[in-house]
């Protein structure tokens, strides 16, 4: 099999590239500007690969749907929700692997994606919403699938959230992109008190229409759940309900979901 990495333009020239049969790796010298995108190609469509689209950037264990992914380099508010150290400099190493056996039958955070983009459906975990606040990306639904926890203030980088735009109704959904088995949804909410509420309770359906009733408390801990589900495809939070603290602000740091890829 070829996999190939390839960085370009606006106008589709090429500024760097690298090929391989097992593992691509592209270190390439240069700074990216406004309308860059990267172009990883892999051989099959619904594989499990492991990309890295940047060294400041954590890798991600992602299925694709399609033999390739084209990630638009971030920049202005798309690039808030982002190390500032990313996708900077002269120097920048990607690479492109397939993921192991013993890697796809691991157990882990199922839900995690840091190269999630806000309108890319080719690419799983992938999250969206029915709300975000303002429509700015530091408050996108792919930030609550970005691995980064950090949650006792609010704005640029770490603290990107989803936002729900004081909305009654909203409602974030993770697709995983393929069958899972999970035991356990963790909810990393924002705790930048006395700036922010906090839910009190909320509901978390499932692809195979189970529904668990959630409650929460002020806290800046992890709220942990226990869960028994298999073989669903996507998990959604939904029905939140905020305390009768006077702050409209709550937000979502984190959706995590742990188990394994179903067999």
């Amino acid at each position: 099999m070829t996999l190939s990495i390839t960085v370009e333009n606006a106008d589709g020239e090429i500024k760097a590239s690298a090929e391989a049969a097992d593992r691509a790796v592209l270190v390439w010298d240069g700074e990216y500007e406004e309308g860059d995108r990267i172009r990883f190609a892999v051989p099959e469509s619904g594989k499990m690969w492991r990309i890295r689209v940047d060294d400041a950037v954590d890798e991600a264990s992602v299925l694709l749907k399609g033999t390739g992914l084209v990630y638009d380099v971030p920049f202005g508010d798309a690039k808030i929700p982002y190390s500032p150290k990313a996708f900077e400099g002269g120097r920048h190493m990607l690479s492109l692997r397939a993921l192991t056996a013993e890697e796809e039958a691991a157990y882990g955070n199922l839900a995690a994606n840091p190269i999630d983009q806000h309108d890319c459906e080719t690419c799983y975990p992938h999250a969206h919403a029915n709300a975000e606040t303002r429509g700015e990306a530091v408050f996108f639904a792919r930030n609550a699938i970005d691995g980064v926890t950090a949650n006792d203030s609010h704005g640029v980088w770490p603290y990107a959230t989803w936002g729900n735009d004081g909305r009654d109704d909203a409602e974030i959904t993770v697709e995983f992109g393929r069958p899972v088995d999970l035991d356990e949804v963790v909810l990393v909410t924002r705790a930048d008190f006395p700036h922010d509420n906090w839910w009190v309770s909320a509901k978390l359906t499932f692809s195979n229409g189970d529904v668990k009733d959630l409650a929460m408390e002020r806290s800046d801990q992890p709220h942990r759940f226990a869960v028994s589900e298999r073989g669903v495809t996507w998990v959604k939070l939904g029905d939140l309900v905020k305390s009768d603290d006077p702050s409209p602000w709550a937000a979502l740091v984190q959706l995590e979901a742990y188990g394994r890829n179903a067999k």
